[in-house]
């Protein structure tokens, strides 16, 4: 079962159910889990072969009405979305500098179903390495992630990945923009639910329908939702769904895609990946 699953099924048993009322606002605390899951993976850095370091403070960002909505459970939620982020760490064998913290805050210029989602690494008398205990410093004024004593230097930017499957990548420079080198083959596809569907086409549709590339067994989900159009860079259109699409938290009708980026339709969670090769 996943992260995200293991969450919703969690957080039904809350307060006797009062997180049912919650789950009719704009905003659903799965998307903000979602949203949490790829921050740790936007920002993780890599120390050694054996440890990487992810944020373990974060604050998210709700429209008056949705931090309305959702502050009275804050203590509740935000103990199960930290409790999310320790599970989806042990997953992706992330690692933290100190204990795990998820607070809300209101944020006046955000509209309904809107919210950000900021966070730091900050370390603490409680940071364990593999090695076990060691002293940790304290937070750069500019919350940039902490360095333990001890440590050796943190990178600017992380070094190149290592896919899940062992094989070693060496970083390449980017193109212009921050984009892929030009004339660089790049492999797109997305995953949902675990299972990997390639793009192998100009446009991929997904939907409800048989006829949809892409076909999405989720009663929240149009027949024709929305469409991923490949390019430089790539982008998502709804095409007149129902229930609208959740790019990377942000209600829309047509956004870029970047890699990871993580798509809500109905109930289910699509994320976006490209790779050059």
């Amino acid at each position: 079962m996943g992260v995200l699953k293991r969450f919703e099924q969690r957080l039904e048993g809350l307060v006797n159910g009062t997180f049912a009322k919650v789950f009719k606002s704009e905003v659903q605390p799965v998307e903000i889990a979602g949203a949490l899951q790829r921050e740790c993976d936007n920002n993780a850095t890599i120390w050694n072969r054996d440890r990487t370091v992810v944020p373990n403070d974060f604050i998210v960002e709700l429209s008056t009405p949705d931090y309305d909505r959702l502050s009275p459970y804050s203590g509740q939620l935000g103990d199960e979305l930290a409790s999310m982020v320790r599970d989806y760490a042990k997953q992706q064998r992330y690692t933290f500098m100190g204990s795990i913290k998820v607070n809300l805050e209101k944020a006046d210029d955000l509209d309904t179903g809107l919210y950000r989602v900021r966070s730091r690494t900050l370390a603490s008398s409680e940071s364990q390495s593999p090695a076990g205990r060691r002293p940790a410093a304290a937070p750069h004024p500019g919350g940039y992630p902490a360095q333990p004593a001890g440590a050796p230097p943190m990178p600017t930017s992380p070094p190149g990945g290592r896919p899940q499957d062992g094989s070693s990548t060496a970083a390449r420079p980017p193109g212009p923009g921050g984009g892929p080198m030009p004339g660089a083959q790049i492999r797109r596809w997305i995953e949902i639910n675990g299972n990997r569907h390639q793009i192998s086409r100009p446009t991929l549709v997904l939907g409800r329908s048989t006829e949809a590339d892409v076909r999405i067994d989720d009663p929240g989900v149009s027949r024709r939702h929305c469409e991923i159009r490949t390019g430089t860079p790539s982008t998502i259109q709804d095409l007149g769904s129902t229930n609208g699409i959740v790019v990377d938290g942000q209600h829309t009708t047509r956004a870029t895609l970047r890699d990871g980026s993580r798509i809500v339709v109905g109930s289910t969670t699509i994320v976006y990946r490209q790779a050059e090769g």
